[in-house]
């Protein structure tokens, strides 16, 4: 854990937490989007739309989904770790190591979000309950910017 988040708790340690919590968050890990990932996917392939590759670790934040061809980053953000304003929240127990972990994930997505476009990546993200709710409309929206990002290509060749 990096000093600044231990520096938020009591003693650099959680404190006052069953059991039972403690066995349930030791097993969670980064790549924990794997529901909203397929999901995803699975909109994908139903749309015909093909030639991503997945966790891109040579792009800038390892994109969930990465079209090389268009230069597109795609983020399947959720919810809680990436502090969506409509459905995340910060647990009670530890509050400021929450506040200050999930702030900085979010300080995080914006500079890698800039970084990318800089380079001429387009950037999409998507939170986890869009993904859920509005699937058709997030697979919509990736159409979209794959078909402007082609014409673009096209133009400029």
């Amino acid at each position: 854990m990096e000093r600044f988040l231990r520096d938020k708790l009591p003693n650099g340690e959680f404190s006052d937490v069953a059991a039972e919590h403690q066995r349930i968050m030791k097993g969670v890990r980064g790549k924990g989007n794997r529901t909203t990932e397929t999901l995803f996917r699975a909109g994908l392939e139903s749309w015909g739309i093909t030639g991503w590759e997945m966790h891109c670790s040579s792009i800038k934040g390892s994109p969930d989904l990465f079209f090389p061809k268009e230069r597109i980053a795609v983020f399947l953000d959720g919810c809680f770790w990436h502090g969506c304003d409509l459905c995340g929240h910060i647990p009670q127990k530890n509050q400021a190591f929450w506040e200050a972990k999930i702030g900085r994930n979010k300080e995080r997505d914006t500079k890698t979000t800039a970084i990318l476009r800089r380079q001429g990546i387009s950037v999409l993200r998507f939170w986890e309950h869009e993904i859920r709710d509005s699937l058709e409309s997030c697979i919509s929206t990736l159409s979209k910017r794959m078909a402007a990002r082609q014409r673009k290509s096209r133009v400029s060749d």
